[in-house]
């Protein structure tokens, strides 16, 4: 039994396909209809690859008992995707399929992959020991979106002259989800005007795509959920600055936000104690960072179709907002580089002193020390020095570069 989960649009299912061609297999996806119109559509394709169905099945445990039993002499895979959909098709479901696959899983030979795009609910039937379904996986895998070395070696594929601001923006626009990329490839969108261009025009796929995304997972309270998030991504990244706003606790919300859906992380200062206050939120996704700082922020301009005024705000904001997106290329290629054990940021009381990169490796006594601009000129390592004092303290007996990075710094990473 192997689980593979992650965010809408990531590309599970053509995963899956793609890792089963050649092979044996029964695709099925769970929409959200009668569970005995649901079991006639799956007998018509197990019929059409040749198992034999004996009566009318109208009730899906007695389908994949049909299937493992099946899978005894006859070995192939069975994919269930949108598994978490059982939860309104017929929640009992999930206590059959344990009940069936303890008793029969040792003489099987059914390879079963459970996919769902929901993560709070697939993290709930696996994860939870209160679940019937806890503990049952073999395998699970989180499918994340594409590196930036991916994301280059597309880019570089279908622009060869791209410019770093071409980079920059596909990292931040896509967010490295293939389904953005494949739509940005097939309209021939890869500069950083034309793919703003696709975005904002009529019937974009990409302006309802936060709540298409998302609005599932947060159920009724999406518009709190929505409004911590929006306010996060415009640079409201402490707890209080957003109570402060919305004037309301919303501490319950952040850590579900963190911890049940996994849309927000949690960034400490490097060298920080594990329970320690000193706290900033991001949101994880680059794109959903850019969908609620650029859209739904201004969905009112959007309702009514205003695409001109939107561009403006662009064309004022994007350049500060993309620093922190900077940053974080940045902070990746240093990861895929495999030279660090520890990268992060850095700062000290009341936000002075902040430092954009550390990355330390503990091994050889080596740290980084870098500051992040988007324009070289703006760098200067004297005043990094000067602030970097109690972190250089905190490092002693540690070899230290300092360093700046800023957009022109893109083409050393990369070879076109």
């Amino acid at each position: 039994m192997t689980i593979v989960t992650g965010r809408r649009r990531i590309g599970k299912t053509r995963l899956i396909k793609e890792s089963l061609q050649d092979t044996s297999y029964l695709y099925f996806f769970i929409a959200r209809k009668n569970e005995q119109l649901l079991c006639e559509e799956f007998t018509e394709l197990i019929k059409e690859v040749g198992i034999p169905v004996y009566g009318k099945l109208t009730q899906f445990k007695d389908l994949f008992l049909l299937l493992i039993n099946y899978s005894i002499e006859h070995p192939f895979t069975l994919v269930i995707d949108e598994f978490q959909e059982f939860y309104r098709v017929n929640p009992s479901v999930y206590s059959d399929i344990q009940n069936i696959w303890d008793e029969h899983k040792e003489k099987s030979r059914l390879n079963l992959i459970l996919s769902g795009s929901v993560y709070s609910l697939m993290r709930r039937i696996f994860q939870d020991s209160k679940e019937p379904l806890f503990g049952r996986a073999n395998e699970q895998l989180f499918i994340r979106p594409f590196s930036i070395n991916t994301q280059q070696q597309i880019l570089a594929d279908y622009l060869p002259n791209y410019t770093n601001q071409d980079l920059l923006s596909f990292y931040i626009l896509t967010g490295g989800i293939p389904k953005y990329i494949e739509q940005f490839v097939d309209k021939d969108c890869l500069t950083h005007e034309a793919m703003l261009n696709e975005i904002f025009r009529s019937h974009s796929l990409f302006l309802e795509e936060g709540k298409n995304v998302l609005i599932e997972e947060f159920g009724k309270e999406y518009t709190i959920y929505f409004s911590v998030l929006s306010l996060i991504s415009s640079g409201k990244t402490t707890r209080v600055q957003i109570e402060n706003i919305l004037q309301k606790d919303i501490g319950g919300y952040l850590i579900r936000l963190e911890e049940d859906y996994q849309v927000i992380q949690k960034i400490r200062p490097i060298f920080a104690k594990v329970g320690s206050r000193t706290v900033k939120y991001f949101i994880k996704d680059n794109f959903l960072n850019f969908w609620f700082r650029f859209i739904y922020k201004y969905r009112g301009a959007i309702e009514i179709e205003n695409f001109e005024y939107l561009r403006k705000i662009i064309n004022r904001d994007f350049p500060t907002f993309s620093g922190l997106f900077l940053e974080r290329l940045f902070e990746e290629y240093l990861t895929t580089t495999a030279q660090y054990s520890l990268i992060g940021n850095y700062w000290e009381k009341g936000n002075s002193n902040e430092i954009d990169i550390v990355a330390i490796n503990e091994l050889e006594k080596k740290a980084l020390i870098a500051e992040v601009k988007l324009q070289e000129k703006n760098i200067s390592i004297v005043q990094l020095q000067t602030k970097a004092q109690q972190l250089a303290k905190k490092l002693g007996g540690y070899d230290i570069v300092f360093k700046g990075f800023s957009l022109q710094n893109l083409t050393d990473l990369f070879e076109k």
